[in-house]
């Protein structure tokens, strides 16, 4: 595992552009598999996960041409080989569940036995999963390993999911797009992201209305074609930014044509008392006065609730939590999608912070000014070790961030990036 030295206390200011969206272009790479035309992405992270998928695709025998510096990937899924024996996902990533559905639409069976989880956020089930390929007609032989057949043609379906899952819709869109008939989604996934994974499908030949709804109606088509498209800036890495800016005082111009989803963000770094305004060539950070805004209703602390789209990213609040240890005043967040996502703020204590946890999803932070610089062990959650990160360069002196690769899982040339504008970090192994 690789560490972070963070010498912080440095105002960071300058201009910075985020990468393209992991959470987009992860659906998008599996659903490359539902066409045998040439497929064109731009704008591609250069990540670990990206190239795990790309592997897999080598290994059952598609053409790839993967471009890092110009950021591109040409895929066609053309070849005919398939293995009979066991095929193993990518490991590490939870998107790896959504290969199944796809690789299954390819080749009719599937046997696999592999550890796709990703992030440690609390119990993520691979269920949903199974009941839409159940519901689309697959028979699922068996789950050790997992072995899957789809013996007869695909036909519209109707769902009413219990919880609005991503990956869940996104497996159900992949399917719907080539089964016959209409398909319905409701309380379908809404973040950006999804709705991004949505135009994609579109640019394939898919139809689809209600994109940014609740509700999804999807007309299965005979086949998907190719296209070009680019992956957006990622939103969150924007957010980050932002916040980086604001937590030490810096002046921070992200450059991003995302700001139609920013507004309830940037509201929420606002209450940590951040200066945060929409540019003409994207979304400016210029100090913080480190205040927490005070509630109308004084016997009521100013909180931050994070639930799925269009509520406040659950992705985003280990980051303005790590922002707000140095504020002053009260404030609560509260994290009402997973169970598990808040253990990890213990070690912000080491640092001198003041944080107390409620309850496994409630957590009350009371600023100070006497923080110190500690080593702190971080889980494997890309956004948790962001949040400490962040914690860190607010405080003169030298942090250790143990265990912080997963940040290369979503974030490429993060560090490279913040050096450029005045950080003092580096990776140590």
């Amino acid at each position: 595992m690789t560490n972070l030295i963070v010498n912080g206390g440095k105002k960071l200011s300058g201009r910075i552009q985020p990468s393209g969206n992991k959470n987009a272009i992860l659906p998008m790479l599996c659903a490359t598999l539902l066409s045998d035309e040439k497929i064109t992405l731009s704008n591609v992270p250069n990540i670990s996960d990206v190239d795990k998928i790309l592997a897999f695709f080598a290994e059952i025998g598609s053409s790839i041409k993967a471009d890092k510096q110009a950021k591109t990937i040409e895929i066609q899924h053309n070849g005919h080989y398939h293995s009979s024996q066991m095929t193993q996902l990518p490991t590490g990533i939870r998107s790896a569940v959504l290969l199944i559905a796809p690789t299954l639409f390819r080749f009719k069976s599937l046997i696999f036995d592999t550890d796709s989880k990703g992030c440690a956020l609390g119990v993520r089930e691979i269920d949903p999963h199974l009941e839409i390929l159940e519901l689309f007609g697959c028979h699922i032989s068996s789950t050790s390993p997992y072995t899957f057949e789809l013996n007869k043609s695909l036909t519209g379906q109707k769902i009413w999911l219990d919880y609005a899952s991503v990956t869940t819709t996104e497996a159900f869109l992949m399917l719907a797009a080539i089964s016959a008939g209409r398909s319905t989604i409701i309380n379908a996934a809404c973040e950006p992201h999804v709705q991004e994974f949505c135009h994609f499908l579109v640019a394939m030949g898919a139809k689809i209305t209600g994109i940014g709804s609740s509700t999804l109606v999807i007309q299965g088509v005979e086949k998907l074609v190719g296209c070009h498209y680019k992956v957006p800036d990622v939103l969150h890495e924007v957010a980050t930014f932002l916040m980086i800016g604001g937590a030490t005082g810096g002046k921070i111009l992200v450059e991003t044509d995302i700001t139609e989803h920013m507004t309830l963000i940037i509201r929420q770094l606002q209450k940590l008392g951040m200066n945060v305004t929409e540019q003409e060539h994207g979304i400016l950070v210029d100090g913080s006065s480190k205040q927490i805004k005070q509630t109308y209703t004084t016997e009521l602390m100013t909180k931050v609730e994070a639930s799925p789209w269009p509520y406040f990213p659950a992705d985003l609040l280990p980051q303005l939590i790590g922002s707000s240890i140095s504020c002053k005043g009260e404030i609560l967040f509260w994290n009402k999608v997973y169970e598990g996502a808040l253990s990890w703020v213990g070690e912000l204590s080491k640092f001198g912070a003041k944080v107390h946890l409620s309850d496994p999803h409630r957590l009350v932070v009371i600023g100070s000014d006497d923080l110190r610089p500690a080593t702190v062990e971080a889980p494997y959650i890309i956004r948790v070790v962001l949040g400490l990160f962040i914690a860190a360069l607010q405080i003169d002196g030298e942090s250790v961030i143990k265990h912080a690769d997963p940040i290369k899982r979503a974030h490429p040339d993060f560090v490279e990036k913040l050096k450029a504008i005045g950080a003092d970090v580096e990776w140590v192994d």
